[in-house]
């Protein structure tokens, strides 16, 4: 009976094996076996295509009969820049030929860093071509060097034939001429990135207003604005910095920023330190999460009727309980002002600070009869840049190992030549880690080099965006750093609900 069964169960096996292998296909796989890609639908093909590399989706002609004619019905996706030919006349050539050869759809069209020179007409043209209609990306951008910094070339007029379809937005070292703004409508637009753009207030509040779908907004040294109001129901994050001194004349310097009603915002970041609007205020921004980073270049900083003067608290009568991520750029360890900002924000569970050199302006013991909502319940991450273990930084550091109560780890970010086991065994000592608050820092304490650090901080502040770019270089300056991870990681989709 049981070689009967067994008998029974091998060959239903059989049967069941011979069921799931597929045939061969016509185009033939790797070593003979079944090209299983070439079965997919002509349109799911052809969204693979236009997901590749400009010169890679070309070449996918050459794969079979199957795929010869579907590079030129797949959504385009055409990038002119160095990936397309490292020499500047043949990339011109390259992508006439490619819009003139493609039918079209559009999907993405991607111009960074072009140098215009003569080329105005040519540029209109391939605009204007049919193989873009219904576009649904544009990157455009000239030459930083092509202008002096004071004087942009206009946008191309024929960038707003796409206004009806566009999703995602780029633009970088151009004008938006002021007869532009009746024009500025992109109802299917999510996400904008402005990076030196020159544009006046009057343009940008109608370009925003147009924006009707939008969830996040970069403004990144934007010359022409000095005071920004910003009510949206949709917006979900927005990035910006103010231009350098030598960017912008004072009389168009970005001084103010105001969030008046933004019921979706969770991403408010500040991304230059040291060139940051002088005032920010947000007054309505109920699911706030993320906030950083704060700076001392930010002079006023209001929160509801919380007020900041330069990292100093002058009036704290709200809290945003919302804010789950905070970083904080500050010119010293200076205990006091941190403390105050985690009373503003009781719930935070990841902090990150970065400062530079100084004595401690104050040491702080704490008072359990004057409890911190934070420290308590919810602090669970300390990332401390610049740490050279001298003594103020070793006491600030130790305040929290002493009185976070459910604090899980800390990093510290320190010059390389202070990285030896020896000097981390001594600062681990110094920390007093024996005396630790939190049962669950359990010697979870890791050391890194600053600019490595640093990239872990930034990349905190976009943990839940899907960065497109590999990161790879190595960074020494914070500035530097966070304008690529800018630029890498701002203009990416956000997850949806």
């Amino acid at each position: 009976m049981g070689e009967d069964a067994r008998a029974t169960r091998m060959r239903l096996e059989a049967e069941g094996s011979r069921r799931q292998e597929p045939p061969l296909g016509g185009g033939g796989g790797e070593d003979g076996g079944p090209d299983l890609i070439s079965r997919l639908p002509d349109g799911i093909l052809g969204d693979i295509i236009s997901l590749l590399p400009t010169r890679d989706g070309a070449r996918t002609q050459a794969i079979s009969r199957r795929w010869q004619p579907l590079w030129r019905s797949a959504p385009l996706n055409l990038q002119v820049d160095h990936s397309l030919s490292g020499q500047d006349p043949k990339r011109i050539i390259l992508a006439t030929k490619i819009l003139s050869d493609h039918s079209g759809p559009g999907r993405r069209f991607a111009l960074p860093s072009f140098c215009l020179r003569n080329r105005f007409a040519t540029i209109d043209g391939w605009l204007r071509s049919e193989a873009l209609t219904g576009l649904q990306e544009i990157k455009f951008s000239y030459s930083n060097s092509t202008l002096g910094l004071q004087l942009r070339h206009p946008v191309p007029p024929s960038v707003l034939r796409f206004a009806p379809t566009l999703c995602i937005a780029e633009f970088g070292y151009c004008d938006f001429p002021n007869e532009m703004a009746p024009l500025l409508n992109f109802p299917h637009l999510k996400k904008l990135a402005l990076d030196m753009v020159s544009i006046s207030e009057d343009a940008l509040h109608s370009l925003l207003s147009g924006c009707s779908v939008l969830e996040s907004l970069l403004l990144k040294r934007i010359v022409g604005i000095g005071h920004l109001c910003i009510s949206s129901p949709t917006l979900r994050s927005i990035g910006f910095s103010a231009p350098r001194e030598w960017e912008s004349s004072v009389a168009t310097k970005f001084q103010e920023l105001v969030i008046e009603d933004a019921p979706c915002l969770e991403r408010l970041l500040p991304l230059d330190p040291q060139h940051v609007p002088a005032t920010i205020r947000v007054m309505r921004a109920p699911k706030l999460e993320i906030v950083g980073i704060l700076s001392p270049g930010i002079s006023k900083l209001e929160l509801g009727t919380t007020v900041f003067q330069e990292m100093i608290v002058l009036s704290l009568t709200t809290s945003v309980r919302s804010v789950k991520v905070l970083a904080l750029y500050s010119l010293g360890p200076n205990l006091d002002s941190v403390v105050d900002f985690l009373k503003c924000f009781p719930c935070v569970e990841k902090l990150y600070i970065t400062y530079s050199l100084q004595k401690m302006k104050n040491a702080r013991t704490y008072n359990s009869l004057d409890p911190i909502e934070c420290l308590e319940l919810h602090l669970k991450r300390v990332v401390m840049n610049n740490y050279y273990g001298m003594k103020p930084d070793v006491a600030f550091a130790k305040f929290f190992v002493l009185n976070a109560q459910v604090l899980k780890e800390m990093d510290f970010g320190v010059v390389h030549k202070f990285c030896s086991d020896k000097w981390m065994a001594n600062q681990r000592r110094r920390l007093q880690l024996n005396n630790k608050a939190s049962p669950v820092l359990h010697g979870v304490i890791r050391f890194f080099q600053s600019s490595i650090l640093l990239l872990d901080i930034c990349g905190s502040l976009w943990y839940s965006w899907k960065s497109l770019v590999s990161i790879q270089k190595r960074f020494i300056s914070f500035l530097s750093l966070a304008e690529r991870l800018i630029d890498d990681c701002l203009c990416h989709p956000l997850p949806m609900n």
